[in-house]
């Protein structure tokens, strides 16, 4: 990806919470007695009708549109490629503008489809600072955090792409889609980067989805996924309380160093503390444990025994996941013998241990496999 000059864009809306749209519209002159309900109708056009414009929302006088349109702007991010799996999972490439440090970047989001539900894999940042061995995303340098509004726009375009905004048709031709409601109905903080590296972003942006006024997701059907940073994992549980997975992996500190580096700072000792915690805060009170099964690696029996020791007393459920083959990885899938075997003891000791289905490695979708041609460039200012 090449510089790009700085670019001074006028503020998106997506993303502000009540208080802060009602501080945009004080800034161009609403009046105070004005502000609530401007506010509100905002709030509905932005996250119950989807609107990408100004231009359509028609309760608000023309001159105020005008003056919103002058001022602000409706941030969602552009698609740069979109991909479909023969399996009938989604891949949008999107991009978000140059800010004053950086040059335009991109991420990947994914939309997978079942018959009960529709999962949207949504990134945190571009490219990730971790180097987990055997994810894709790992090889790729940390350029920035994603903000609260690239993070929230990545849930609204899919949905926009998806029909699920009020008053939208959507053809379901070749699509599979859940019984009945939304299509997109559950959403994963399981893309590109450490979510709880950028904490404050990924919080705001969640809350926003959870709030019963805009899109009102439940907390039951948001999963925020980390490779194990304790104190937000800490934070996450008072100030977010979503589903949590862990992305576990390994069962012993010295391979799980190896596996997932941030283990040397926040080893597993302090990494389990933290889940013994974090149940109470759940909604459903259980947290999932994600364990790719790698060739001669991790997937002995020796390693899930190790397994449920470590995990007692934490309701848990282990999603094991068939590694996902990448250009230029050291690593190699488990036969699917070995992982049934390693299910079966998991689940004779008690621990809900389901195989995951791989979806959409032919468009390199799948866990670990997404990453983007984003670089780390300074844009210099003149």
């Amino acid at each position: 990806m090449t510089d790009a000059p700085a670019t001074t864009l006028k503020p998106s809306l997506i993303a502000m919470d009540h208080d802060q749209l009602a501080e945009a519209l004080q800034s161009i002159g609403v009046p105070d007695a004005q502000l609530n309900m401007r506010a509100k109708q905002l709030w509905h056009w932005l996250y119950i009708r989807g609107a990408k414009s100004f231009e359509p929302m028609l309760n608000i006088s023309k001159a105020l549109r005008e003056q919103l349109a002058a001022n602000f702007r409706i941030g969602y991010p552009e698609i740069v490629d979109a991909q479909v799996s023969k399996d009938g999972t989604r891949k949008w490439l999107v991009r978000f503008p140059a800010t004053e440090k950086t040059g335009p970047v991109e991420v990947e989001t994914v939309y997978i489809p079942e018959s009960e539900r529709g999962t949207l894999c949504v990134s945190s940042q571009v490219g990730c600072s971790l180097t987990c061995t055997f994810c894709h995303t790992g090889t790729q340098t940390m350029v920035r955090n994603l903000t609260a509004a690239e993070i929230l726009g990545q849930m609204m375009l899919a949905r926009h792409e998806m029909g699920d905004f009020q008053g939208q048709e959507f053809d379901p031709s070749g699509v599979i889609a859940p019984l009945a409601g939304r299509r997109v109905s559950n959403v994963v903080m399981m893309g590109m980067g450490e979510p709880l590296f950028n904490f404050e972003n990924v919080k705001q942006a969640l809350l926003i989805a959870l709030d019963e006024s805009g899109l009102n997701f439940s907390r039951r059907r948001i999963t925020l996924s980390t490779s194990g940073v304790v104190p937000e994992i800490y934070r996450t549980g008072d100030e977010i309380r979503v589903m949590l997975a862990i992305s576990l992996h390994a069962t012993r500190d010295e391979l799980r160093d190896v596996l997932v580096p941030i283990n040397r700072k926040y080893p597993l000792e302090k990494l389990i503390e933290a889940c013994h915690d974090y149940p109470e805060k759940s909604p459903s009170r259980r947290i999932t444990f994600e364990y790719v099964m790698l060739k001669g690696v991790n997937d002995s029996l020796v390693d899930a025994a190790e397994l449920v020791d470590l995990l007692d007393g934490i309701p848990a459920k282990i999603n094991l996941i068939p590694f996902n083959p990448w250009p230029g990885s050291e690593y190699e899938c488990s036969s699917r013998k070995v992982i049934e075997r390693f299910s079966d003891y998991l689940e004779e000791a008690g621990l809900p241990a389901p195989i995951r289905t791989p979806r959409g490695r032919d468009i390199l979708a799948a866990c670990g496999q997404l990453k983007s041609e984003s670089k780390k460039t300074v844009v210099k200012l003149k």
